[in-house]
């Protein structure tokens, strides 16, 4: 899915208590069901020229795992194998989503990592189930994203009709299309299925790496079965305490900050942009270009809406935002339309693997907690935070209202606070618009033991890996030996941002970097 969009949310409605679906004694392992016996996964090449070394193997798994004899389902995995003498067992990585394929993530992690530090290590990826080439594979409603669509902000009765809609039509859509696997797409259900791949590999212990909501799932995965983690890096933290629709509003205000940031940054550079040196006269003029792409959409590909997706990936990853600003600077100084147009088809539309992204986001996060059912609340709280934060609020409301008409009913959240790990190794930006800084600090309150390592003033949506040296030396030293930083306040450890990016036109420029790569591979809203 290209629309790098967010993750959660968060406001009104506070969930009452977060409460475990599992016993509170899980030092002797979860109340799982007895797993099937399942046989090892076989292994085969399926390389890329970025990643040679890549094999891939599927498994199954129930359906229902309370029902270890269910229907079978096919989880789809990926492979970089170690090729040193010490080995330190299988590393899953997972990219957040949910929804998003971990298949060409190991590849990444083995080939971004110190060389002998992947050597040590199996990193394994995989497609969470109802994900890209695990079976079955979800596509609700193909096309949901077409442009033109309504524009978000519901300014008349009429347009917030149209937007309702769609949103009923969507969940109606994969009620019909997948009411036998609906109630078995959430977070537990895929934590059984990595213990699952764990018992395939033949690993008494699993070592996890995830981002966005793969932190979620990771944290998860600890409270279920903290006897079976051997070590755990989180990467951009979910605030667990607000899932989902709580951590939805908190974004909001996030991404509005980003944006803003954004609109600073460019009118820092008006001598490539010619857009003011006054970042509210930027501001104005990026409302303006929204106001008459609602009106007249650029080619009858990019309305308003069309255009939020297009510019929510620069909160995401600043690396973005010269290509956004070339594209700004276009319409609104040449009035042409053509670099806009391209940005919508790079950072925005909505392909195939898209619509199976968003279909599972809508599935699991719909399915993992309670949302309002009374549309009436979320037009209250939509309209406050935008008052407020106009950027992103109706977009993200109108991405999760699906959820406000889910054909199935809600599970508890899980409460992940957990004095069973062995030290966890927390990565936190303190601008990150998707997973906002205070649900770092909260893990890492919940996770005893655990250490913060946080990156002071950065903005992007998962850090490590992106070619910050200071974040990348604790990921390696924890990933040899276990060794985390030891601080005496909130954070164990800081590390300093990396400078914002230079526009197009200078030589300091660069179109390639490794933290596009990662970021063109972590999961869609999340």
């Amino acid at each position: 899915m290209k629309k790098h969009a967010a993750a959660v949310c968060g406001a009104a409605v506070v969930l009452a208590g977060m409460i475990t679906s599992i016993p509170a004694d899980a030092s002797t392992g979860p109340a799982a069901p007895p797993t099937a016996r399942t046989a090892k996964p076989a292994w085969k090449k399926c390389g890329t020229s970025d990643y040679p070394t890549l094999q891939c193997a599927s498994l199954e798994v129930p359906l229902d795992h309370s029902n270890p004899y269910s229907e079978r389902i096919t989880i789809a995995l990926s492979r970089v194998p170690h090729t040193a003498k010490r080995f330190q067992g299988p590393l899953l990585v997972n990219p957040g989503g949910p929804g998003g394929s971990g298949l060409k993530l190991a590849g990444f992690v083995a080939s971004a990592l110190p060389k002998a530090v992947a050597a040590q290590y199996d990193v394994i990826g995989f497609d969470p189930r109802g994900v890209g080439a695990s079976k079955p594979a979800l596509d609700c409603k193909p096309g949901h994203f077409k442009p033109v669509r309504p524009d978000t902000v519901p300014s008349t009765r009429a347009v917030e009709r149209a937007n309702l809609v769609r949103a009923r039509a969507f969940a109606e859509a994969c009620g019909t299309k997948y009411a036998k696997l609906l109630p078995y797409l959430d977070t537990v259900s895929t934590v059984r299925d990595m213990d699952a791949i764990r018992a395939a590999l033949g690993a008494k212990k699993i070592n996890y790496f995830g981002y966005s909501y793969g932190t979620y799932l990771g944290a998860v995965y600890g409270k279920l079965y903290p006897h079976r983690v051997r070590r755990l890096v989180l990467d951009s933290i979910v605030d667990p305490t607000g899932v989902w629709y709580d951590d939805n509003i908190s974004q909001d205000y996030a991404f509005n900050d980003r944006h803003l940031a954004f609109l600073a940054w460019v009118a820092k550079h008006d001598a490539a942009y010619k857009l003011g040196t006054d970042p509210a006269v930027v501001e104005a003029k990026w409302y303006a270009m929204r106001a008459a792409l609602a009106e007249n959409p650029a080619q009858k590909k990019v309305g308003a809406s069309e255009l939020e997706d297009t510019f929510i990936p620069g909160g995401y990853y600043n690396g973005y935002w010269p290509y956004l600003a070339e594209a700004f600077a276009s319409y609104v100084n040449d009035k042409k339309s053509d670099a806009l147009v391209e940005a919508y088809e790079n950072f925005g539309a909505v392909d195939a693997s898209g619509d199976n992204g968003y279909s599972v986001y809508t599935a699991v996060q719909c399915r993992d907690a309670a949302w309002p059912r009374d549309w009436r609340q979320w037009r209250r709280d939509s309209w406050a935070v935008y008052d407020k934060a106009p950027f992103m609020a109706w977009n993200n409301a109108w991405y999760n209202a699906p959820c406000a008409f889910w054909p199935t009913d809600s599970l508890r959240p899980v409460d992940i606070s957990n004095r069973r790990l062995p030290p966890a190794l927390l990565f936190q930006a303190t601008d990150d618009a998707a997973t906002p800084y205070e649900g770092g600090v909260t893990v890492h309150h919940q996770l005893r033991g655990s250490s913060l390592v946080v990156e002071q003033g950065g903005g992007n949506h998962g850090i490590t890996l992106s070619g910050n040296a200071c974040l990348d030396k604790y990921l390696a030293a924890y990933l040899t030996d276990g060794r985390v930083p030891r601080g005496g306040g909130e954070a164990d450890a800081v590390c300093k941002t990396l400078p914002d990016p230079e526009p197009l036109t200078t030589k300091a420029a660069s179109s390639s970097s490794r933290g596009s790569t990662l970021h063109g591979l972590l999961g869609s809203r999340g």
